[in-house]
């Protein structure tokens, strides 16, 4: 069976705000939420925290830290101080992580080398006050697709081979939508063992029509959901199964229906 699912907040973001979410989690049974930033502080940290605490749901994670290359020292500087901001928000809701989504390319570069070692130092610039605050450092390899404008971190491999550098603290948040096709993955999550901090699932549908916002919910493509959760599994994970749909079809469903239904295929083709 699967681990306790929980919803990242982006399955619903187009008529639910967090506080939407937090009282259709506690409405459905669902126990975990993972909130993505902008809703967090549109809501307000505080506040949120105490409606969270209130509903009994655990926090999966916080979405998300990271983008840290930037075309200038001063762009790198304030990314950096806005993931340290990000730690804060994820300790003081009490999230299992903070998620990495590290950032690609600066405008207008090619330097693939350069953007891999802007985010290598932002990490190591925020894992000593991430320690302090008991917050791990989840990093997210996105699929190459997204190399250019979103994350130049694109296999597991090379997120573990960061996390051997950044040592304790750090850790990976696995997306199925964004792993599932690499041939070393089975390797790779044997290599992670207790190192995975997050798990996120959804579907890849054939055919997709939008590589970023055409999601499916799990059961719906070709991912073998199952097959990865058990390597996840044998390595030791037992967290919750983050279900995180950017999918403008999705979006445009009631968010109860959506919660309904997730429910349903977390039971079944998770």
């Amino acid at each position: 069976m699967p681990g306790p699912l929980s919803l990242n907040t982006v399955t619903v973001k187009e008529r639910w705000g967090l506080r939407e979410c937090i009282e259709g989690c506690a409405r459905h049974g669902i126990p975990g939420i993972s909130p993505w930033r902008d809703v967090l502080q549109g809501m307000g940290v505080e506040a949120a925290a105490r409606a969270i605490r209130d509903a009994g749901l655990s926090v999966s994670g916080l979405c998300r830290g990271g983008m840290f290359p930037a075309a200038d020292a001063g762009g790198r500087a304030a990314a950096i101080e806005d993931n340290r901001r990000a730690i804060a928000e994820a300790h003081a809701i009490g999230a299992a992580c903070l998620v990495m989504v590290c950032g690609g390319l600066p405008p207008g570069s090619k330097d693939l080398e350069g953007a891999r070692a802007m985010v290598r130092d932002g990490l190591h610039a925020i894992m000593e006050e991430a320690r302090a605050a008991g917050v791990t450092i989840a990093l997210e390899p996105l699929h190459p697709m997204t190399c250019a404008d979103r994350s130049v971190l694109s296999t597991l491999g090379q997120a573990l081979d960061l996390c051997d550098e950044l040592g304790e603290g750090s850790g990976v948040a696995l997306d199925v939508y964004h792993v599932w096709w690499d041939p070393a993955l089975r390797a790779q999550l044997a290599r992670a063992g207790r190192r995975i901090a997050a798990f996120h699932v959804c579907d890849w549908l054939v055919p997709t029509t939008d590589t970023v916002f055409d999601r499916g919910l799990p059961g719906e493509g070709v991912i073998d959901i199952p097959g990865i959760r058990a390597m996840v599994e044998a390595g030791g994970y037992r967290g919750h199964t983050e279900v995180e749909i950017l999918s403008r079809r999705w979006w445009a469903a009631d968010p109860d229906d959506v919660l309904q239904e997730i429910k349903r295929r977390h039971a079944t083709a998770c």
